[in-house]
């Protein structure tokens, strides 16, 4: 689908969403569009309108028993809020986890809805992004309850 941040691709089967990636690839459909798909389709335009702050979509990404954890404590990051990837690891239970989370959160296969884009530095800088951080920076300031020129 075409997003103000680009197009992105989006894979899934019976069992949920598996993938949205950035792509700078042409927008291609493949086969018939299964309700999953339409669904999350008509999902991330809502949120790109303004309209959806919380996804409901049924999800199946594939990753490791710890990466799917991690995954996890994302879906509770609330839309318009921020957390480090110090208070990740503490959240789930092991404060020198960090790393181990970060390269996690770095490996989730559904973005925006899965949102990595939402854990930032200690000190609130924007730190890497598998879209790229001017992606990081436009979905947290489309996120931000202030309206600013600039956030970051």
């Amino acid at each position: 689908m075409k997003s103000p941040v680009g197009n992105l691709k989006i894979s899934a089967d019976s069992s949920g969403i598996s993938e949205v990636a950035f792509t700078e690839h042409p927008i291609v459909t493949m086969g018939d569009i299964l309700d999953e798909l339409q669904e999350a389709v008509t999902q991330l335009d809502e949120y790109f309108n303004k309209k959806r702050k919380k996804f409901d979509l049924k999800l199946n990404p594939e990753g490791t028993v710890f990466q799917k954890k991690v995954w996890n404590k994302l879906l509770t990051v609330e839309f318009g809020k921020t957390q480090s990837y110090r208070q990740m690891a503490n959240s789930l239970g092991d404060p020198k986890a960090i790393r181990a989370a970060a390269s996690a959160n770095g490996k989730n296969p559904i973005a925006i809805i899965i949102p990595c884009h939402r854990i930032i530095g200690s000190d609130g800088s924007l730190t890497g992004y598998a879209g790229g951080l001017h992606r990081k920076k436009w979905l947290l300031q489309h996120e931000s309850p202030v309206v600013q020129a600039e956030l970051f």
